[in-house]
């Protein structure tokens, strides 16, 4: 398995310790050797392979609320901050048609910048970057999400350097969150690779079986689930081989190596919901049909085509 997944590579400092100071951003916000890292869809600004990262001063002439900055932490190059831009953004129109534009700096920032998915740019992202834009992603879809509390229904408020919500009612506090979720790679007695195709997927895509982690099951309990539930298949041995935060919106891939159980039944039934095909490969067939355009493989930023690559031997496109 490899030992940097693109999403789990970080060079930063969380800084942790530093997030409840009071006046923290502010301090930041002036600091010259400080960078903004801009968020908005989900999407992060680049400048080629990239973060294109913005001095506080390039964006402070512009308008944005304060609670929708986060601290992401410190090197020695100085600190970074995430700031999500609305989503909206120049896109309001008056009667007549025309463009409302409350803030043209804002307006004029974002027209000049490139956003990319993470998904697309996760594994071409240096180190320090695909840090920075992960925590990033995930911190601005955790606020989009959970604008109040959900104890009592009323507005929250981002304290600790947008790290933590707080109910302006019962005060409540409220911290990110990070769904759990099993991935695994199943061999059988032949050392064939398990690879299925999801309901929602493109024609031919396959990738290795996948699924949340429920209350009250341990990580290897939810891969024997999810294997038998999407193709009918029972796991013995469950090993962990890595993982890597997933913030699209909030999970935390857990990635396995699955054995099919000693004596059991490799044939393959699969739930024909989320599931509609699945089969085992070898590794010749595999590259036959990845050559042949006949199964596509996963985006390089995902923990499956790790998985894959890990069994296959080396790359496979």
């Amino acid at each position: 398995m490899h030992s940097a997944l693109p999403l789990a590579r970080s060079t930063v400092d969380a800084d942790a310790v530093s997030r409840p100071r009071p006046g923290l951003l502010t301090a930041l916000v002036e600091e010259p050797t400080t960078s903004v890292v801009l968020v908005q869809h989900g999407l992060v600004a680049t400048d080629g392979d990239a973060l294109d990262l913005r001095a506080p001063a390039g964006v402070r002439g512009a308008t944005w609320d304060p609670e929708d900055l986060a601290y992401l932490g410190k090197d020695d190059g100085g600190a970074y901050l995430a700031l999500t831009l609305p989503e909206r953004l120049g896109e309001e129109r008056d009667l007549d048609g025309v463009p409302v534009v409350e803030d043209a700096a804002l307006v004029d920032l974002v027209e000049g910048l490139t956003f990319s998915h993470l998904r697309d740019i996760g594994d071409t992202l240096p180190d320090r970057d695909a840090g920075l834009a992960t925590t990033a992603v995930a911190l601005s879809a955790w606020h989009a999400r959970h604008p109040r509390c959900p104890r009592c229904g009323e507005i929250t408020e981002v304290i600790d350097a947008g790290w933590v919500r707080r109910c302006t009612a019962d005060h409540s506090l409220h911290y990110p969150r990070t769904d759990p979720a099993v991935i695994m790679a199943v061999t059988d007695a032949d050392d064939r690779l398990l690879l299925g195709h999801a309901a929602h997927w493109p024609e031919n895509r396959f990738s290795t079986l996948a699924g949340y982690v429920e209350p009250g099951e341990s990580a290897e309990t939810a891969v024997r689930r999810e294997v038998a539930e999407e193709a009918g298949i029972a796991v013995g041995e469950v090993t962990f081989t890595a993982s890597q935060p997933w913030p699209f919106p909030a999970s935390l891939m857990l990635g396995f190596r699955a054995k099919v159980a000693d004596g059991a039944d490799a044939t393959v039934h699969v739930d024909g919901v989320e599931v509609t095909e699945a089969r085992f490969f070898t590794r010749e067939e595999l590259a036959a049909a990845v050559a042949a355009r006949a199964v596509l493989l996963p985006m390089r930023s995902s923990i499956a085509l790790a998985l894959i690559e890990d069994w296959f031997g080396g790359p496979l496109r």
